[in-house]
């Protein structure tokens, strides 16, 4: 790809895509990694919110759970989990991908995220943490 189709495509992912991390923020996850499986209903009002967003961006979901490096559970990889989880209550239609990686994405939404402003807050944010 050459640079100029490259920009193209950074704008208009950075531009119309939205990323949302699974565990914690889609899936309560409220035991952990467990035994590997998606045990948890959705979080309230993820249903709502998935449908609103996916008529102005492209949803992309961001997850370790897609790591391929993650063991097999029930002879299935974690994206197949999640395409299987988001199935069974109707959420998979809003979604454009599941990744493992970081995506270009408008904002990303996610439970365990930090608002970097400068790194002596940030630092010391961590400190107390």
């Amino acid at each position: 790809m050459d640079l100029i189709s490259y920009n193209k495509k950074q704008e208009n992912e950075n531009n119309h895509q939205i990323a949302i991390d699974f565990d914690g923020v889609i899936h309560s996850n409220s035991k952990g990694y467990h035994d590997g499986t998606i045990y948890d209903p959705p979080l309230p009002g993820t249903e709502e919110a998935l449908k609103q967003l996916s008529k102005k961006y492209k949803i992309i979901i961001f997850t370790c759970k897609a790591k391929p490096d993650r063991p097999y559970i029930n002879g299935k990889s974690g994206t197949e989990l999640i395409e299987d989880w988001l199935s069974k209550y109707n959420l998979l239609s809003y979604i454009h991908n599941i990744t493992c990686e970081k995506p270009r994405s408008v904002i990303y939404i996610d439970d365990k995220g930090y608002r970097f402003n400068d790194w002596n807050s940030t630092l010391k944010f961590l400190d107390n943490a």
